[in-house]
């Protein structure tokens, strides 16, 4: 506490008790550096500066702001959550940490960060800042990526947070965490904590916090096929159920392997009741690299120059639409997507 108000960062939604602006920027923040994370908060905050207003905007709007940020479950949840607080709670957040888990989206640690900042509620926050500074304080060699583990470092959390200054508490030991006892270097010659903390005195602070690695990286091959005629270009809508749900990318084809045969391609366009113009100088394929957080996606971009246009049955059957390349750029598309058509297509 004594060491916050000296190093924290000046950041906005550190100058509000609005709970709608504390929820939008703890859900931007999410995976996400607050680097990063910033400018999307800004723009949000400027597009939709109330509940109501994000409530009311179009879904395809709304992915279209979030372009970039990844994990689009996150933006999806937030305006049907900003739906819900309009719809069922006539557009105020609830003001208790129980209330607020029932929002949809809304876990543990975005209920305990909105009830403490908003509404001074005594509930302790628990991110991955949290647990990096917990099991090195106190030497907690449990499992922080086992979900068992939540208790243990929620009742310690517990204790420790002041009924006086929750929020001031919790903004605290989370801002000590993203910058002082940071993951890979930690600034322990100048630490306050540095003679209570376990980790330093036992020669442990690598070792701490315990964290069971994750899944294997796998990489996966994606052929976009990129289907003109005239002045438009063919794009769909994904589908429910799908990671990159309601954004829009071209006809895809997946292989096990970098290249894909001239055969297999013909035989795609053909699929969707498309005619290649075998008469246009074929174009270069255009490459992408997208890292994902279990996954490398090799991707290549094919421009395949139609025939003519593809016909209305087939438009309904696959779920493509003709845009212009200044609609393209309007539409919410993964950041893949987004890259190729600001970089690589004319």
């Amino acid at each position: 506490m004594e060491w916050y108000p000296r190093h924290r960062r000046d950041l906005p939604w550190r100058h509000t008790r609005d709970p709608y602006a504390i929820w939008l920027s703890e859900v931007i923040l999410q995976q996400t550096r607050v680097k990063q994370g910033l400018p999307y908060y800004l723009d949000f905050i400027s597009t939709y500066p109330a509940v109501h207003d994000l409530a009311a905007a179009p879904e395809d709007e709304v992915l279209r702001h979030w372009q970039g940020l990844g994990y689009y479950s996150r933006a999806r949840n937030m305006h049907h959550t900003a739906q819900q607080v309009v719809r069922d709670y006539a557009g105020q957040f609830p003001a208790t940490y129980a209330e607020l888990l029932k929002l949809r989206g809304v876990g543990q640690y975005t209920a305990a960060a909105i009830a403490s900042f908003a509404f001074g509620e005594k509930v302790a926050v628990l991110d991955g800042n949290v647990y990096r500074v917990l099991a090195r304080v106190f030497g907690i060699a449990a499992d922080i990526a086992a979900p068992s583990s939540r208790k243990e470092f929620q009742a310690l959390a517990d204790t420790l947070i002041p009924a006086a200054a929750p929020d001031e508490f919790n903004q605290a030991i989370m801002e000590f965490g993203a910058i002082q006892c940071t993951p890979l270097k930690p600034d322990c010659l100048f630490c306050p904590l540095q003679h209570q903390c376990f980790a330093f005195q036992h020669g442990m602070v690598h070792e701490l916090p315990v964290k069971s690695k994750a899944k294997a990286s796998r990489t996966r091959y994606f052929h976009y096929l990129v289907l003109r005629h005239g002045e438009t270009v063919y794009m769909k809508k994904r589908g429910p159920k799908d990671i990159w749900q309601g954004l829009y990318d071209f006809v895809l084809t997946e292989t096990n392997a970098a290249e894909l045969p001239a055969t297999d391609l013909v035989d795609a366009v053909t699929a969707v009741g498309g005619q290649v113009a075998t008469g246009r100088a074929e174009e270069p394929v255009q490459s992408l690299r997208h890292v994902l957080s279990h996954q490398k996606v090799e991707a290549r971009f094919h421009t395949i120059w139609l025939r003519q246009p593809l016909a209305g049955p087939d438009l309904r059957a696959t779920g493509l639409a003709a845009f212009t390349a200044e609609q393209t750029h309007a539409l919410p598309k993964p950041v893949l997507i987004a890259n190729f058509l600001d970089k690589g297509w004319k």
